[in-house]
């Protein structure tokens, strides 16, 4: 079967029943995969996808779709197939309007050469043809069209009048409808923003926070990185008083909080250098130590007196890391990690777990407070970010079970919604696991926490295992399950996303 950009087809990955898909062009980041088969770059509806698969694994959307449609209930598959039915219907339409257009020029091209050739005939010739066209202007079909046009129309396409193809249908190459166009030339990599994602809100003010009273600190604080949790951070020092500055990676999301009093600066050095302390909140250890050691970071800025506080979910090792290069040049560190969601940082219900310098923690008291409902000192450097990891864990093996038992209930039978009314009545009731059991439900994964930080999370965990000789093989499995429905795609989707890779 030779396919072509912007056909409708099924798709089936590994672990996934065939889902509704159209051939696509892969986004600039999706890399080919070294491959001796045939591959093709498909684009998943409903999900929003794109991935590269071979093509014994591609078939026809028409052909299969009363044997693939029925195969999968889950909500997103069912969006997928209304999109793909609509992409289909737009298709036939448009085609619809071609094979007419096709008709009305097919029978202008004719009109003109039968003009063209009476003026050449004689009288006698003339008298013959026109006894021709009245006979064949009384063969009529019952709707009225004439036989031949009809003819024309059950092939599928016009016969070709003396005029170049391109002048009647276009270019030669396969066109994709309207929709299929739009999907084609969407600007997003894969994979596309996940459902639900909500923009901030800078100017609303929590009940939590409102509640709170807060006093603020007379000192300048520096945050380096707007993301997912760091946003709702921000929001709420500006909304509490604090004088902040700000620098992320991608300038432009910066722009909401100067417009509510923070101050934007070029780089990471400068935040520092014109702050009394300075918070970080980024993805990875990784990253974070391109931040503090990398050209214009952190320990540019770092002079005695200067104070840094790292928020990022990081391992003991890299936190001792930071603490060394940061007290080597006079500066103050303390590690605080933050356990809480998208919607807890937003609302100002954070807990802040604190280890290293006491003293810098007493002088963020105001910002903790403005960030979240507890905060908690836990002594030397290492201890807080051993136990957000051993949260964490917790969190990403809960996860894992809360998938396979929705799973295990979709293959049994029963309605999620039963499931989880019940257990909401149960010992196992609790926010997290209701809320992500709502998550599946809806099938959206709006981003509360991304899948691909709980993987992170749970790998460095398991570092930490390794390091003390502690099995975790329950950890471990959920790490895989995590790692897969990562590399599906949905690492910036919500951990409950993870549910995708327990039922399919």
């Amino acid at each position: 079967m030779i396919y072509h950009i912007g056909d409708l087809v099924w798709a089936k990955m590994k672990g996934f029943s065939p889902w509704p898909g159209m051939i696509s062009l892969p986004p600039e980041d999706l890399k080919k995969p070294k491959s001796n088969k045939t591959i093709h770059c498909v684009f998943f509806f409903g999900s929003e996808n794109y991935a590269w698969i071979e093509e014994q694994n591609v078939k026809p959307y028409a052909r299969f779709k009363e044997q693939f449609s029925k195969s999968n209930k889950f909500p997103s598959f069912k969006e997928g197939l209304a999109a793909i039915e609509k992409a289909s219907q737009e298709r036939k339409n448009e085609e619809k309007e071609k094979t007419e257009v096709e008709d009305e020029v097919s029978d202008k091209s004719r009109t003109i050469e039968e003009k063209s050739e009476n003026k050449k005939e004689t009288p006698k010739a003339k008298k013959r043809t026109s006894s021709v066209k009245s006979v064949k202007k009384e063969s009529k079909t019952p709707n009225g069209g004439s036989t031949k046009k009809k003819a024309r129309k059950e092939n599928g396409r016009a016969e070709s009048p003396d005029l170049p193809l391109s002048t009647i249908v276009g270019p030669a190459t396969k066109k994709p409808s309207s929709s299929a166009n739009s999907f084609l030339n969407r600007p997003n990599l894969m994979p596309v923003k996940p459902a639900g994602f909500s923009t901030l809100d800078i100017h609303k003010i929590s009940d939590t926070l409102k509640d709170k009273k807060i006093e603020p600190s007379t000192l300048q604080f520096g945050f380096l990185g707007v993301g997912i949790m760091g946003s709702g951070i921000v929001k709420n020092l500006i909304n509490s008083g604090h004088k902040v500055n700000v620098w992320n990676r991608s300038a432009d999301k910066c722009k909401d909080f100067i417009d509510a009093g923070a101050t934007q600066l070029l780089t990471p050095a400068d935040v520092v250098s014109s702050s009394d302390v300075t918070f970080s909140c980024l993805s990875d250890p990784i990253v974070v130590k391109e931040l503090v050691f990398g050209n214009c970071g952190v320990l540019q800025g770092i002079s005695p007196g200067k104070k840094y506080v790292e928020m990022t979910s990081i391992d003991a090792e890299t936190s001792q890391d930071l603490h060394e290069g940061i007290t080597a040049k006079g500066g103050v560190y303390l590690e605080a990690q933050i356990q809480g969601n998208k919607a807890k940082a937003e609302e100002g219900s954070l807990v802040v777990l604190a280890a290293g310098d006491r003293g810098l923690f007493d002088e963020c008291q105001s910002a903790f407070s403005a960030m979240g409902t507890s905060a908690f000192f836990l002594g030397e450097v290492g201890m807080a970010t051993k136990l957000n990891l051993v949260l964490q864990l917790m969190m990403g093996v809960s996860m894992n079970a809360l998938a396979e038992g929705f799973a295990l209930a979709d293959r049994a039978g029963l309605n999620h919604k039963d499931v989880l009314e019940v257990l909401e009545l149960t010992q196992l009731a609790s926010p997290l696991l209701v809320e992500k059991g709502k998550a599946i439900i809806d099938g959206n994964f709006p981003t509360a926490m991304a899948l691909s930080h709980m993987q992170k999370d749970l790998k460095l965990a398991l570092n930490l295992g390794d390091q003390l000789e502690q099995p975790l093989p329950v950890t471990a499995a959920a790490n895989e399950v995590f790692k897969h429905t990562k590399r599906f795609g949905y690492a910036d989707h919500d951990v409950s996303a993870i549910y995708l890779r327990a039922r399919f």
